[in-house]
């Protein structure tokens, strides 16, 4: 049905995209070599890594059933109101530290010449090393992850039972809200999270350390695909690299989380990689093993069906092999639905979405605005609120259409790129990773220097700054003066206006000029 390997390979999809005027892609900057001192940004990005680690200790995620909480250390940094404070002020400060020196690498790589690559490397090492040994933070949801292996080892059904059916599950250090819902997770994942029990016997702290061994394949396949991946359509491997996987919400994620969503990421990157490439066979079972570990990568099926179908198809053929990839993906999910009885229960994890909105997602924001004027004029602002959101996340799959049809073939990966985008943020609810799923492909097919970039440091820096006050684990018994989250929530304001406006440095990454400057600038019509 397809091409020869060869040939798919001279037919890949791999032109390079066109530059809006008076912007300049990632191969368009001067051949000139490394930018210097870019060990400066690296050593200072480290420091701030390990004084999340240190900070973790007392602020971030220890299960109930850990033995860490009873260790003198980890007592006092967590009852101790300076403990507490001082742990609160390291997590902030370091993940704040930790922006700074991804915007500082890339200043000092703006050349992106040879050596930017391995400089872009080490940094990825050298700052997610700390993390892979700290706490978990900004999330607990790797706790219940030891919980749905559980389920799975135990002979039941993570698709139809919730970790409140498991015996003293309280202790594993899951989040109690999620405890009766079903797993959004696909079947390899649950194969993959009973290992990890089997080997652990659940202990808390070995699963969590073994869960970010699998996150971190993930991260090392992003590291070998997404660099490949940009070359291939003619850009910088290493300022995508730089964009994607050394942003630092993607680390703390990826490694300090251990959300497996890495996982998904990296193979689902490695898979277009492969059917970009011609080896269409192999994209698609990469895909298919994405789509196992979360079924959100189903989007990209379609597309890697394009690919695989050839610049010249027509119509009927492009329905042929979207029906063969599918064939391809879902009967080898079917297959792997049958050990442990899991059956299909990853449909209805698509199906069956959470319920909600998150208040900073934009529909959910739109949301609130249309409820709020609503119900000032009489309306029923709930009901309208309700339908906007449903409408913009229907939106996003007639986007997702839109894109499968309409378009250049040489630019398939740059749509399934933003179809991706477009699915993930009309969706009611958007948590902080969310952005990371498709943040490589639109950083593999050229994010220019303009607008774009300095709408990625705005998402990133508000990320982290909203994960820093959100997720803190203070034990309730603790008194303090001030609340953590409020601690928190002012320091990473703070050091974000030291970035903007009094860092001589990375000022000039959103606005031109010193802040004496910006009130005395001229409006164009005067």
């Amino acid at each position: 049905m397809g091409t020869s390997e060869d040939q798919g390979r001279a037919e890949a999809p791999s032109a390079r995209p066109e530059a809006s005027p008076g912007t300049t892609l990632a191969l368009d900057a001067p051949a000139g070599g490394q930018a210097p001192k870019a060990w400066i940004a690296i050593v200072q990005g480290f420091l701030g890594s390990l004084m999340m680690l240190a900070g973790s200790i007392g602020a971030g995620w220890i299960a109930n059933g850990s033995p860490m909480v009873r260790h003198w250390l980890v007592i006092a940094l967590r009852t101790e109101g300076w403990g507490v404070t001082t742990s609160t002020v390291l997590l902030t400060v370091g993940a704040m530290l930790l922006v700074r020196s991804w915007l500082r690498l890339g200043q000092r790589l703006k050349d992106w010449g040879p050596g930017s690559l391995r400089s872009v490397v080490i940094a990825v090492t050298a700052w997610a090393l700390p993390m892979v040994f700290a706490v978990p933070i900004f999330s607990r949801d790797v706790y219940a992850y030891t919980g749905q292996g559980r389920l799975v080892l135990e002979g039941q059904n993570p698709y139809t039972t919730g970790i409140s059916s498991l015996s003293n599950w309280f202790s594993l250090g899951a989040d109690p809200t999620w405890a009766e819902a079903k797993t959004p997770y696909g079947p390899y994942f649950l194969w993959l999270a009973r290992a990890v029990v089997s080997i652990t016997g659940a202990q808390p702290d070995f699963s969590v350390l073994l869960f970010r061994i699998l996150a971190g394949v993930g991260v090392v396949l992003c590291v070998l695909y997404i660099p490949k991946l940009a070359e291939l359509h003619g850009l910088s491997g290493a300022r995508a690299l730089w964009i994607a996987v050394a942003n630092p919400l993607f680390l703390i994620s990826f490694v300090a989380s251990a959300h497996n969503d890495g996982l998904m990421v990296g193979l689902a990157v490695a898979g277009v990689y492969f059917a970009a490439t011609g080896r269409h066979l192999t994209g698609i079972l990469l895909v298919t093993a994405s789509i196992g570990i979360k079924p959100i990568t189903v989007i990209l099926l379609p597309f890697v069906g394009l690919m695989w179908a050839g610049p010249t198809a027509t119509l009927a053929r492009k329905v042929l092999f979207w029906a063969a990839t599918a064939a391809i993906s879902f009967g080898v999910l079917a297959l792997s639905g049958i050990p442990y009885n899991l059956g299909f229960g990853w449909i209805w994890a698509i199906l069956d979405p959470t319920p909600g909105y998150t208040g900073y997602s934009p529909s959910g924001f739109l949301g609130q605005q249309v409820e709020s004027l609503a119900n000032m004029i009489g309306l029923p602002g709930g009901s309208l609120a309700d339908g906007l959101r449903t409408g913009m996340k229907w939106a996003g799959m007639a986007l997702v259409l839109l894109l499968m049809f309409r378009g250049d073939y040489w630019r398939v990966v740059r749509r399934m790129a933003l179809a991706f985008a477009a699915v993930v943020m009309l969706a009611p609810i958007i948590q902080p990773w969310y952005i990371l799923w498709f943040i490589p492909f639109l950083a593999a097919t050229g994010i220019r220097s303009d607008w774009q970039i300095k709408s990625l440091y705005i998402a990133i820096t508000f990320f982290v700054v909203f994960g820093a006050q959100d997720q803190l684990s203070v034990w309730s018994f603790v008194q303090l003066n001030v609340q953590v989250s409020s601690l928190a929530y002012v320091v990473a304001l703070a050091f974000t206006f030291y970035l903007l406006a009094l860092d001589v440095h990375t000022r000039k990454l959103l606005v031109q000029g010193k802040p004496s400057e910006w009130f005395k600038r001229k409006a164009p019509w005067q």
